[in-house]
């Protein structure tokens, strides 16, 4: 993709690393859909590093303004889903 995700400076290097596999497994659920299991785990590791719901939006929105993708409405999808399931998730 041609675009910058969303990274805070005060983040370590793990932790820049561990937010952008989060928001690609945002885009693997748009593009070819995601298990739903390792999406959890991802974004269990991102509200590790981003615990604040007021950050978490900021970032989120950020991301979905340069990238389309919604990690909020992907979220949601992946909270609704079954263990072991596969989410796609449609652009609107």
């Amino acid at each position: 993709m041609e675009y910058q995700y969303p990274i805070d400076a005060d983040w370590s290097t793990d932790e820049v690393i561990d937010v952008i596999q989060y928001f690609q497994k945002v885009e693997e659920a748009y593009n070819k859909g995601v298990d739903r299991d390792l999406f959890l785990d991802a974004y269990r590791r991102f509200k590790e590093i981003v615990p604040g719901k007021a950050q978490e939006r900021r970032i989120c929105d950020e991301f979905e303004e340069v990238s389309g993708f919604s990690s909020y409405r992907t979220v949601n999808a992946v909270k609704a889903a079954e263990s072991g399931t596969k989410i796609k998730i449609k652009l609107s």
